[in-house]
């Protein structure tokens, strides 16, 4: 038996109220020579200050919780058997040796890790087998697209705790099924392929046909979800009104979803204690249970229970938890109530008291060895959750990366471990623009003059937009831009972290809106000190000779392996600079790569034509060299559409059309380029700080400019 902590879902709520949703389971242009031909310095606006040679800019690069009730809301997960009735057995040398059956069945999906392909009920299997806990997470729909921004860059978050799964609520009063970036479906779906978590959709039979459930889960399918939590759901009024040609009951369901998808889904189904006064779900969840234990298709019920621990908005305070008591019809202990009652005007207090409450249970639960993980209703909150699974030594943030990138879980992307590195800080818009793709490069990206990539004309897609508002933005970005310098300025304060000259931290650039990567640190000060002078980067990585994969910096992959990594270079600047650049890089032609292109397209490079360049490599023991990020030049001027995109979708529109700001993100967007670097001698130490060195000491050079005009 599991116990929940600690109220009962309220009615009319998909978030808590969905039908029991305490969870158990069983479960590009041909390249040409190098050239100034058309690198005449184009006319500034007005409002620009033209910056004096070697000038300084500035760079880049829980309330408290009841007692639980005696019995408690209950979970199983519904699997078919095997033919003989048996559990399906786990494929020989699916072990993960030295891997820890904890470490292979995070909630991430390691790109390396076999075992990261089983199912949901293998994954729990193997932790319950070894005796490794667990936690999970369950999630309810926002009702608005800035609250579905906020709660995927939650789950970024929650997951690096290692989560075993999250789940999904199901909202019948929100189109749950729809495409809107609020419904249920999307944010589950959203949570697979873009946060590459195990994730289990909620679905319920109120207020839907057997055409539309079905509709639904065929979607859902193609979405890549292949974990269904089966609910009869909430009713919408004060009695539940059967659906003309619908369920009734979370049984009709399940055996719904195996009649017409076989064992496609993993699927669960839930309880609730006799003492909630939401009985009927409990009542529909255990009759689900004696049905597909003893239906005459031999069909079994199995997998751990899992005890549920719910939060009761404790950020509200006192006045929300006496709203919940109420409608939840429970009694609130009087051990409780006497500790609360003189605290009830402290909500830090009480939610303290809260997190103390659930620390000091689930130690209890734990300890009990009756329970194989805690599965934590979030209320779509970070904090108090994160605090108790810490304090229970539950919370491992891992700080191997299974790749250098962030994967995704959907099934059709399982083999893919080859990405090229200009979407290293946007993998979500690299997955949206190759969703369409049937298969994925594995092993060599391989030659290929026309790689399929969607175009991306929605930059507010909830989960591609920034995570900050509009006005944080601009207090990061600049109110008002009053030269070139000004957006220098900005990168300079993103890379070091000190706050710009109105006291605010850049914590993020259109390019990259998280905080700067571990490995940047070991080109920090270069990089500052190439941003100053208009060198505007926005990706980069050091060279790597033979590190560990178990690096805390750079490593990735499977233990005991080493990790590789030619220096890589990618920024925007002037005109005036590329021209000098071309005059240096003559002296580095054997050594160095470069790809070099404007907005219109005009590409000037010295790579092979058509040809990658493997950039980092790793080798680990009994398994053929990975290379997983390589400089494709075809896939190089599709990134070059999105990254000067960038400019005026996510920077230029943030100020009134004609404003002397807006004036010179679109003089930038016109006229700068884009350039990678790519140092080939990785043994080596790194010559590209020593190229954009001689760039501009050949820039500030008296006569350069009539000079490079005549090449």
């Amino acid at each position: 038996m599991t116990v929940e902590v600690p109220l009962p879902k309220r009615p009319g709520r998909g978030h808590i109220g969905d039908g029991a949703s305490g969870l158990q389971l069983g479960c590009f242009p041909p390249s040409r020579p190098a050239s100034l031909c058309n690198l005449t310095p184009a006319p500034r606006p007005a409002p620009l200050r033209r910056r004096s040679p070697g000038g300084h800019a500035a760079a880049a690069g829980a309330s408290s919780l009841s007692h639980p009730p005696k019995g408690g809301r209950n979970s199983v997960m519904v699997n078919e058997p095997r033919g003989d009735g048996g559990p399906t057995p786990r494929l020989e040398g699916s072990s993960s040796g030295s891997e820890s059956s904890k470490d292979s069945s995070r909630c991430s999906t390691p790109g390396l890790d076999p075992e990261c392909h089983d199912r949901l009920r293998e994954k729990m299997r193997r932790r319950m087998e070894s005796g490794d806990k667990w936690f999970s997470l369950e999630f309810f729909p926002p009702r608005t697209a800035q609250g579905a921004a906020n709660l995927i860059s939650r789950f970024d978050r929650m997951g690096a705790g290692g989560p075993l799964f999250i789940d999904v609520t199901w909202h019948p009063a929100g189109d749950p099924g729809s495409d809107k970036e609020t419904s249920s479906m999307v944010i589950a779906s959203t949570a697979v392929n873009y946060c590459g978590l195990e994730t289990i959709l909620h679905m319920t039979c109120c207020c839907q046909s057997r055409e539309q459930i079905t509709g639904y889960l065929h979607k859902a399918k193609r979405l890549g979800l292949k974990n269904i939590l089966a609910l009869r759901g909430d009713p919408v009024g004060d009695q539940w009104e059967e659906e003309d040609g619908g369920f009734s009951y979370a049984a009709d369901l399940v055996r719904h979803i195996r009649s017409e998808f076989g064992d496609y889904f993993d699927v669960c189904v839930a309880g609730a204690d006799d003492q909630c006064a939401l009985g009927t779900t409990g009542l529909d969840a255990h009759r689900v249970i004696r049905h597909r234990a003893g239906s005459d298709r031999g069909q079994a019920c199995r997998g751990p229970l899992v005890c549920s621990v719910e939060w009761k908005r404790q950020d509200k305070g006192y006045h929300s938890l006496r709203q919940l008591v109420k409608l939840s019809k429970l009694e609130v202990p009087q051990q409780i109530k006497d500790v609360i009652e003189p605290i009830k005007d402290n909500d830090a207090a009480i939610r303290n008291y809260g997190i103390e409450q659930a620390v000091s249970l689930c130690q209890e639960l734990l300890a009990s060895g009756l329970v194989p993980g805690l599965h934590f209703y979030t209320l779509n909150r970070e904090m108090a959750t994160t605090e108790v699974l810490k304090r229970l030594g539950m919370w491992t943030e891992d700080p191997r990366r299974p790749l250098p990138w962030a994967v995704s879980a959907h099934p059709k992307r399982r083999e893919e471990d080859v990405r090229p590195i200009f979407w290293a800080s946007r993998p979500k818009s690299y997955i949206y623009r190759t969703q369409e793709w049937d298969e994925f490069p594995n092993g060599r990206w391989g030659n290929s003059s026309s790689p399929a990539f969607g175009e991306l004309k929605d930059y507010y897609l909830f989960y591609l937009t920034s995570k900050s508002p509009r006005e944080e933005l601009l207090k990061m970005w600049g109110e008002e831009l009053t030269s070139e310098e000004s957006v220098f300025e900005v990168f300079a304060c993103y890379l070091s972290g000190e706050p710009n000259q109105n006291g605010y931290k850049v914590t993020c650039l259109p390019w990259n809106d998280e905080p700067l990567a571990a490995e940047t640190s070991l080109m920090k000060e270069e990089l500052l000190r190439v941003n100053r002078q208009g060198i505007l980067t926005i990706n980069s990585q050091p060279n790597i000779n033979g590190k560990p994969s178990s690096d805390p910096v750079v490593g990735w992959g499977p233990s005991g392996g080493y990790v590789f990594q030619k220096a890589y270079l990618e920024f925007f600047t002037s005109r005036e600079t590329v021209g000098a650049l071309l005059q240096v890089l003559k002296k580095y032609e054997l050594r160095v790569n470069y790809h070099i292109v404007d907005v219109k397209g005009e590409n000037i490079t010295n790579a092979p034509e058509l040809q990658p360049n493997a950039v980092t490599w790793g080798i680990f023991p009994g398994r053929e060299i990975i290379q997983p990020t390589v400089v494709d030049p075809i896939s190089f001027m599709f990134w070059k559409d999105e990254a000067f995109a960038l400019w005026i979708e996510q920077w230029g529109k943030l100020y009134e059309e004609e404003s002397p700001s807006r004036m010179i993100i679109q003089y930038i967007h016109d006229n700068y380029f884009l350039v990678n670097l790519v140092d080939n001698e990785f043994p080596l130490d790194n010559c590209l700080w020593q190229v954009v060195e001689d760039t501009f000491e050949l820039l500030n050079r008296p006569g350069t400019e009539q000079e490079t005009e005549t090449l």
